[in-house]
């Protein structure tokens, strides 16, 4: 056993414990450099492969008009399309809160416009004085 280790180490392989919670643990005699960095390269594939998005917040209010509401749907469509999550916010300010059958007007409208990018993940509800409701992209 202690001549292969001693070769080895002539030819410039290390002797690495591969598995330390089995008895008797298991070693393997190779080069301790490329097996680190085929380690990280397999870590770094299954980072890629992951599923990563963010929650992007769109505001509005109950009286935005149409060519401005028109622009927000047309980031929120970007956004869509780049895998992100849409959190699509009406926020009332002072009496505004009496206007919250329009704010769930516009939301739905909203979800109508972007229904052939989009999906309602939550449905439009109510948090303190906003409205809102989450946008994910088709699948």
């Amino acid at each position: 056993m202690h001549r292969a280790i001693a070769a080895a180490e002539d030819v410039g392989l290390d002797l690495v414990e591969v598995s330390p919670n089995v008895d008797p643990p298991v070693c393997k005699i190779m080069d301790y450099g490329r097996y680190k960095y085929e380690q990280t390269k397999k870590q770094h594939e299954a980072k890629k492969k992951q599923a990563s998005f963010q929650i992007k917040e769109i505001k509005v209010r109950p009286k935005t008009d149409t060519h401005d509401l028109n622009t927000k749907i047309g980031a929120m469509r970007k956004f869509l399309d780049r895998k992100d999550k849409v959190k699509v916010t009406v926020f009332f300010r002072g009496r505004e809160i009496t206007l919250s059958a329009k704010g769930m007007n516009l939301l739905q409208e909203i979800a109508q416009q972007v229904e052939d990018v989009a999906v309602v993940e939550h449905a439009p509800r109510f948090e303190g004085r906003s409205l809102f409701m989450i946008l994910a992209p088709k699948v």
